[in-house]
């Protein structure tokens, strides 16, 4: 035998073992997987809600999530001269990532756009960065 195939076949065998002893363990280590699959439960399936909010002298269009779509592949609504400022609250799920992105053709120094959860202001750009990447948020469901 391969002094490689011998090394390889010693790191399978170990684990295996490792994995069998985790496997028989129970007790902490089983309420541990336990708590770990009921917050990923509730991160899938909870809601919440934010504000979106844009600014600026000339917006030409607002796009955001709108809450369809999944989580990893959320729906993005557009809002075509919407006016400044201009807000909207919508209800995200789970780990659906908040967003919003404005846009100017003439002017884009002093867009900004926030996003708004619990009265908390978690996402802020203004300028160049509000127009080139917006402010997309970490969904607060995520870090529960």
């Amino acid at each position: 035998m391969s002094k490689s195939l011998l090394t390889t076949l010693s790191a399978l065998a170990l684990a295996g073992l490792a994995l069998g002893a985790t496997g028989c363990s129970g007790g902490a280590a089983d309420q541990a997987a336990g708590k770990a699959v009921d917050r990923v439960d509730k991160a899938v399936s909870e809601t919440y809600e934010v504000t979106y909010e844009v600014t600026g002298k000339t917006v030409d269009s607002v796009s955001f999530h709108d809450g369809g779509g999944t989580a990893t592949a959320p729906n993005l609504a557009t809002a075509d001269q919407p006016g400044a400022p201009w807000k909207k609250t919508v209800t995200l799920r789970g780990i659906m990532p908040p967003a919003v992105s404005p846009s100017s053709a003439d002017n884009t120094a002093d867009l900004t756009c926030k996003v708004i959860y619990r009265g908390k202001v978690i996402k802020e750009a203004a300028g160049e960065a509000a127009t080139a990447g917006g402010c997309v948020a970490v969904s607060p469901i995520a870090g529960q």
